[in-house]
């Protein structure tokens, strides 16, 4: 049986954490670590969505897991369907104007991580963007504390279940 794009994607995330230098886990954790758990592929979250540019340009400070902030552009909003529920979410910016999309989902805090996770929409030649919810990995200040990550904005705080991409971290998980 061969792997697929995804699960060579989460294999190799898997070993870079176990044995990367650029691992967010401890050495101590790297010792007792088994692979992330993730929700099963999700097909019906895998979008090429319609961006819908906020009229004006919104400079914003987001506030990071050690109290810094960190600057984004509050860019486009999009909108889908999860299970036949409607949801948006607000893409912003970074400073060299690549996509980052924050969001906490209803699952947030129980099986997934409670602060969030991340996507990087990719643009497409349409004008529209891919977006993978199967991709959403979990910052890595869920793993470490000593990582400053950007927590999610309450405008893209959901009330579906997203049951794709990584789930919550627990340190003693197989």
């Amino acid at each position: 049986m061969t792997m697929s794009e995804l699960e060579q994607f989460r294999a190799a995330k898997d070993e870079l954490f176990a044995h990367g230098e650029e691992s967010p886990l401890t050495d101590e954790e790297k010792k007792d670590f088994h692979g992330l758990a993730y929700f099963p592929e999700n097909p019906e979250l895998v979008l090429e969505v319609a961006l819908e540019p906020f009229a004006e340009k919104e400079t914003m400070q987001m506030q990071t897991s050690t109290g810094d902030e960190q600057t984004f552009e509050r860019y486009a909003r999009f909108t889908f369907s999860v299970d036949g529920q409607a949801a948006a979410l607000t893409v912003y910016r970074d400073d060299e104007g690549q996509y980052f999309l924050p969001f906490a989902d209803a699952l947030a805090g129980h099986e997934t991580y409670g602060a969030g996770r991340y996507l990087e929409p990719l643009e497409l030649e349409d004008g529209k963007v891919f977006v993978d919810f199967n991709h959403a990995y979990n910052p890595y200040c869920a793993y470490n504390e000593g990582w400053s990550c950007p927590l999610t904005p309450w405008e893209n705080r959901l009330k579906v279940p997203i049951r794709a991409g990584e789930k919550v971290y627990h340190v003693d998980q197989e």
